[in-house]
């Protein structure tokens, strides 16, 4: 009787276990799922700040170029970049970028470059920065984003894509510096890949293009 009980007793925690972890597993990919529609909600409402719908007359969101090199992404593997075009010509590239070194961890961002090389726009995605510091890289919580807007490669020098604190152009916040940092040097390596990829990015669309750097 006593082996019996213990075998039950063994079914019985490993059918409790097999239930927690598929409960768990669940939870864990409704919560990746919900994660990642957030950052698509926030991507699609973020491209069309920087390029709004009338400025252009393709799909932006279907018109796209997939990222890999790590440079401007990080370790994410590929991403997409978006194409915005006005009568079959180019107008802009939206592209993704990933700062690693942030405060607290990775920024997403997006920046939208205009076929001639200036900046149409910059937007944060996504980040873990100190609210009330590091935070204020979102345009809802200061305006420091916007001193992207026409900037370009050569405007300011090499120099100046820093922060002040740094001997650059940029802005640092007070009691923040890393965040302000690892977001200017992000996007001047965005800057620097349209550079390079710039007539791989704005391609006649043929399907989904790739564009890397190749040295």
């Amino acid at each position: 009787m006593l082996g019996q009980s213990i075998k039950q007793n063994a079914i019985g925690l490993s059918l409790f276990a097999i239930v927690t972890a598929g409960i768990i597993a669940i939870t864990q990919t409704l919560t990746a799922e919900r994660i990642q529609d957030n950052i698509d909600t926030a991507k699609s409402k973020a491209l069309f700040e920087i390029l709004p719908e009338d400025t252009h007359d393709n799909v932006l969101l279907n018109d796209t170029v997939i990222i890999t090199d790590p440079a401007l992404i990080a370790d994410e593997g590929e991403v997409e970049a978006f194409v915005a075009r006005k009568d079959g010509e180019p107008l802009a590239v939206i592209l993704p970028t990933i700062a690693p070194d942030g405060y607290t961890g990775k920024i997403y961002s997006i920046v939208g470059i205009f076929s001639d090389g200036r900046i149409a726009g910059v937007r944060v995605l996504q980040h873990r920065e100190t609210p009330g510091l590091g935070d204020k890289v979102e345009l809802k919580k200061s305006s420091w984003i916007l001193n992207f807007n026409g900037k370009s490669l050569d405007n300011p020098s090499s120099q100046g894509w820093q922060v002040k604190k740094d001997g650059g152009e940029f802005d640092q916040f007070t009691g923040a510096t890393i965040t302000p940092r690892a977001v200017v040097k992000s996007v001047h390596a965005a800057l620097e890949y349209f550079n390079e990829n710039r007539d791989t990015l704005l391609a006649e669309k043929n399907d989904t293009a790739t564009a890397e750097i190749t040295d």
